[in-house]
């Protein structure tokens, strides 16, 4: 009976063998016409978004000068997508990604919508701003993983860092524009004129997504459910180290970076004396040096490698934020902010180049929407923390403090996230689905799998070694448990036995396995000495009989018992 562990079939790829990203053209993306068309879209609509960042954080400081109240305007944007990023990623994954992003662009139309026409009619409040703030974050978290998710279905895999780096620049020119354009607009007309470009940006993305034949995929398996997509998200995000790696380097970075932002707004009032439209140029100069950075960045890649970048544009966002905190001058203050808008977005277009790579497609919306969580989490909740210094002990000293936070990006030297580019994330069709005697509904379950292996006993140890790997894999694509035993009275005998909740996840364990994992489940495989390949018997709970998720009986011919259904979700 051949099942997972029937290793054989896909070729071994050697760890020197692993291929780093091919070199492609940094503007590449751009002749593709999907790819080039909602890069535009995406530039007018990040216009309008900073446009009403502009207009939002000004019209905070009319309504009630406090620090704290004036940060919790980055909270309120940052929070939804803290709570709501691993559902909608799930969201992403499972349903049809183009019609989720349609949805999410409208809710933002309404909610900037109505904003504008209540500032325009006089009647916002502090806590009707921080309200439909909220509403707009809620249609960003619901946006974000689902938007990063398409990037791969818009390009080939070799122009997938440009593509990611093209994004940032996109980003970071609408940063460079939006909020300069924003100021002027809020001087002359007021911050509801803003908001009410913002809506109308929006509509814009949802035409060209309207337009986007997006190739309908089709998969063997039913689609997940929402809740068990979720655990299914955050397990792979537990056993996966590179992953995890690029976590906790964004949150070192985000938490103290994000200083700057909560207070900025009154820096620029009370520090440098600045108006309105002085604080757009302000954002405008951060924006400018961000572009130049991310224009730059592929050069710098080629000396540098991920982690001494990060390192590196974490040491010059200190020294800004320092900066920052002393001067009076508004521009010494300008060129603070461009300087720091390049380290800005070399630092995060690495960790999210980092973590497209170091996620296979079919767990991607989730994965990043767990980095949306640990970058928007750090952004709302050190907004709110700096806030709070910055009203208790003054504006220099909560940026002082956020200098002093980034340093954590340097204790954490030892994850390095520069191994993500030499991951190879193509599915492998390693061993074929286990065929069974009975018909097996989807949902039957708990599954105990057992692979019998023949061990030299005097290599015990260097098995067992290299059955963790194994067992990270296993875990990480669907496995609730895992556990390696002895025979007693045979000690050249080893039982590996896994569970999944259900059948269809140990059918789905079989989709998952990529290039990368072939090198780990080889070398378990080398140390089995027995004339035929490790036994595998896959048992099902007795209780599957009672609940009828069992039919005995003659199997169809395809004993897997799966049927091609369309997975518009994918």
């Amino acid at each position: 009976m051949s099942g997972f562990v029937a290793f054989g079939g896909a070729r071994p790829t050697p760890r020197h063998e692993t291929p780093l990203l091919p070199p492609a053209s940094p503007w590449s993306p751009l002749r593709r016409k999907v790819f080039l068309a909602i890069w535009i879209a995406a530039l007018a609509s990040n216009i309008g978004t900073w446009m009403q960042n502009v207009g939002a954080a000004w019209l905070m400081t009319s309504l009630s000068p406090s620090p704290l109240m004036v940060s919790l305007i980055q909270t309120a944007g940052s929070l939804p997508i803290f709570l709501l990023a691993l559902p909608a990623g799930a969201l992403a994954d499972i349903f049809d990604r183009r019609r989720l992003l349609i949805v999410s662009q409208a809710w933002m139309l309404l909610a900037a919508g109505a904003l504008g026409l209540m500032t325009l009619e006089g009647v916002t409040s502090a806590s009707s701003l921080l309200i439909l703030s909220f509403m707009l974050g809620i249609g960003s978290a619901l946006n974000a993983p689902a938007w990063q998710s398409i990037i791969p279905e818009l390009v080939p895999h070799e122009e997938l860092a440009p593509a990611v780096t093209l994004n940032s620049i996109n980003y970071n020119l609408s940063r460079a524009a939006g909020p300069a354009i924003g100021g002027l607009v809020v001087s002359w007309f007021g911050a509801g004129a803003n908001f009410l470009i913002n809506a109308a940006s929006f509509l814009g993305v949802i035409i060209v997504l309207y337009g986007w034949k997006r190739d309908a995929q089709t998969g063997v398996l039913p689609g997940e459910r929402v809740m068990g997509a979720i655990r299914t998200g955050m397990r792979y995000v537990r056993y996966a180290p590179v992953l995890r790696a690029v976590l906790i380097r964004t949150a070192a970075f985000t938490i103290g970076a994000s200083a700057m932002w909560a207070v900025l707004p009154l820096i620029a009032r009370w520090r440098l004396g600045l108006g309105a439209a002085g604080f757009g140029l302000l954002l405008g100069w951060f924006g400018s040096g961000a572009v130049l950075g991310g224009a730059l960045l592929a050069r710098i890649q080629r000396r540098l490698s991920f982690d001494s970048i990060v390192h590196l544009s974490t040491a010059i966002f200190i020294l800004i934020t320092i900066g920052l905190a002393m001067t009076r001058d508004p521009i010494v203050a300008y060129t603070l902010l461009a300087i720091g808008g390049a380290a800005w977005t070399s630092a995060f277009s690495i960790l999210n180049v980092a973590a497209q790579l170091s996620v296979p497609r079919w767990v991607q919306g989730r994965a990043l929407a767990v980095y949306q969580i640990v970058l928007q989490g750090g952004v709302a909740g050190g907004s709110l923390v700096w806030g709070f210094v910055g009203e208790k002990y003054g504006l220099p000293i909560a940026l002082f403090a956020g200098a002093g936070a980034l340093l954590l990006e340097f204790a954490v030297f030892k994850y390095r996230i520069s191994s993500a580019a030499t991951l190879d994330l193509e599915t492998v069709e390693y061993s074929p689905a286990p065929q069974t005697a009975v018909q097996i509904q989807p949902d039957g379950g708990p599954v105990l799998v057992m692979v019998e292996y023949k061990i030299d006993p005097a290599r015990a140890e260097e098995f067992v070694g290299a059955m963790r790997e194994l067992r990270r894999i296993r875990l990480r694509d669907g496995a609730v448990y895992w556990g390696l035993f002895f025979d007693a009275a045979e000690p050249d005998k080893y039982l590996e036995h896994f569970v999944t909740e259900t059948w269809v996840e140990h059918l789905r364990q079989h989709e998952r396995m990529v290039q990368s994992d072939v090198v780990f489940a080889s070398t378990a495989r080398s140390f089995h000495i027995g004339e035929h390949p490790p036994a595998v018997k896959h048992l099902v709970s007795g209780q599957s009989v009672l609940r009828h998720e069992v039919k005995f009986g003659p199997p169809p011919e395809d004993s897997s018992a799966r049927s091609r259904v369309p997975l518009s979700q994918k």
